[in-house]
């Protein structure tokens, strides 16, 4: 089958398009032939040596993948061959076929292609876990999103407006993608460069700060992040661009019983991601059923382009999903 291979770890050039053995579902997953994918942050990390997929799952990358059912486990119950599906992947999604575990497979809505179906599973179930399983955010709190542009950034906010409009949803963008930031209807957009989020913050909740931050910078803003959280406030950490180190003030985390949550999807066992799927699908999925959320999708590539489409997201060009087709 094709997939993109590498050559090594390192910079975008390692990506090439090549053959490779096709995969064989076990007994509870299913053989996706592939119609998209997306570039995802972590895809980045891997290329570069340092993100290895979880034990047992593939070395190709990709992390989420949409297509067609094409062989079925003999335990497989609730699918068939021919059904169109989204998949969220431990590796592999960016291979012409790929295997899926039955339970982290979502049937996609008549209403839905193959793209926008490709930027769900790990960007959506990222920002669905964090900010209300975790994060426990409700309708009557305010929340911090950094990275204006990102998947999951946006994710977040689309899964805000609906599940939560009540919610202050205040975002940190860069001064370029602050405009399209404040289309999607947050209350508040910060540019990072320019301003002190922490201050920004407390100033516009006189003082108050906010209830949940969903942050993938990490050392850099970690103490930033402290000061503009609330008494009682939780910082979900999925992230560490910005370094894995910092020092923090505990005797005030302490006093203003505050709680820093780590947090990544890719690593969690197969029943603990069937079980957030499974509740997306009563949740969220409706939603998009019915288009009261539609994926941001930046461009689409062939997947011969794929080198190109990672060069996209680390220069942080983009706003919005990158989608690789097949």
């Amino acid at each position: 089958m094709k997939a993109v291979l590498m050559n090594g770890f390192g910079g975008a050039e390692v990506l090439r398009v090549g053959e490779t053995e096709r995969p064989s579902p076990s007994k509870d997953q299913v053989l996706i032939k592939t119609k998209a994918t997306s570039v995802n942050r972590p895809d980045i990390i891997q290329r570069q040596g340092n993100y290895p997929p979880p034990k047992g799952e593939s070395e190709i990358l990709g992390l989420e993948a949409a297509g067609i059912i094409d062989a079925v486990g003999t335990a497989v119950q609730s699918f068939a061959v021919g059904d169109r599906v989204m998949a969220l992947v431990g590796g592999g999604g960016y291979g012409e076929f790929v295997c899926a575990q039955e339970s982290h497979l979502i049937h996609i809505p008549e209403s839905m292609d193959f793209k926008e179906a490709a930027c769900i599973c790990e960007t959506y179930l990222t920002a669905y876990l964090n900010l209300f399983l975790l994060g426990k955010l409700n309708g009557t709190e305010k929340v911090l999103l950094h990275g204006g542009g990102g998947g999951v950034n946006t994710a977040g906010v689309q899964l805000c407006k609906i599940l939560a409009p009540e919610v202050i949803v205040i975002v940190t963008a860069s001064p370029g993608k602050m405009g399209q930031v404040k289309n999607l209807g947050v209350d508040l957009v910060i540019n990072y460069l320019a301003e002190d989020f922490s201050k920004v913050v407390r100033d516009f909740t006189d003082e108050q700060g906010v209830d949940v931050i969903l942050d993938h910078i990490g050392g850099t803003y970690l103490n930033k992040n402290m000061k503009a959280l609330a008494v009682g406030g939780r910082l979900l950490s999925i992230g560490v661009m910005g370094g894995t180190k910092a020092e923090i003030n505990l005797a005030l985390l302490m006093v203003k019983r505050q709680q820093i949550l780590g947090s990544v999807l890719r690593s969690r066992p197969v029943e603990e991601k069937g079980e957030l799927i499974a509740k997306f699908n009563q949740t969220v999925l409706p939603h998009l059923s019915k288009r009261q959320i539609v994926p941001l999708i930046y461009d689409t590539y062939p997947i011969e382009e794929v080198a190109e489409a990672h060069r996209v997201m680390e220069a942080s060009a983009h706003f919005g999903k990158l989608v690789l087709t097949f």
